[in-house]
């Protein structure tokens, strides 16, 4: 796997300040997409053990809520296998700290297919995420007042309760953040 860069306290791509990881690789190629430079899966820098070492560090400080995923798509299924190892890491490493992920696939793509990314380990991959910004950027729906999504038609999963219940339950903002208006 490769990746395209790493933010350190990052405060855009997840609730709190994180670590997010920008993988390599999307065959999505949605129109107007903010990052098509992680398009190739050859893009970017070659993720090894020491760059694991990396992130796994950033995320000691208690500041740090936690990691993010995104890219390029964390979910196609050349990038699953390192990730789940990361994840199992943060789990191990660093409890306490959440997971948030970005997919251009559906929850219901990733965990019940069909699509590419509906491997033998996307569920337990999916296991080891919070919450997952989900669906494709759709240019006609972009809402910059949406807080950690770009259009209205992706949503903000609880993984963990979804998972539970067999249904898309989504995630529960700060209530300071949900009875704002912009």
């Amino acid at each position: 796997m490769n990746y395209s860069e790493i933010k350190f306290c990052d405060i855009a791509n997840g609730a709190g300040v994180r670590t997010t990881l920008f993988v390599s690789g999307c065959r999505h190629h949605c129109p107007h997409c903010f990052n098509p430079g992680t398009w190739a899966f050859d893009s970017g820098e070659a993720y090894t053990p020491e760059v694991e070492d990396k992130i796994l560090a950033s995320l000691e400080p208690a500041y740090v809520d936690g990691l993010t995923l995104l890219g390029g798509e964390p979910f196609e299924p050349e990038n699953q296998r390192a990730l789940i190892a990361l994840l199992e890491r943060v789990r191990a490493e660093r409890p306490g700290k959440n997971v948030w992920a970005y997919s251009g696939f559906t929850f219901d793509q990733l965990a019940d297919g069909p699509s590419r990314a509906h491997t033998d380990d996307v569920m337990r991959m999916l296991s080891l995420v919070d919450v997952l910004v989900d669906g494709p950027f759709v240019q006609d729906l972009k809402d910059i007042t949406l807080r950690f999504r770009g259009s209205s038609n992706q949503r903000i999963i609880d993984v963990p309760r979804s998972l539970a219940a067999g249904e898309v339950c989504l995630w529960e903002d700060d209530p300071l953040f949900t009875t704002h208006t912009w």
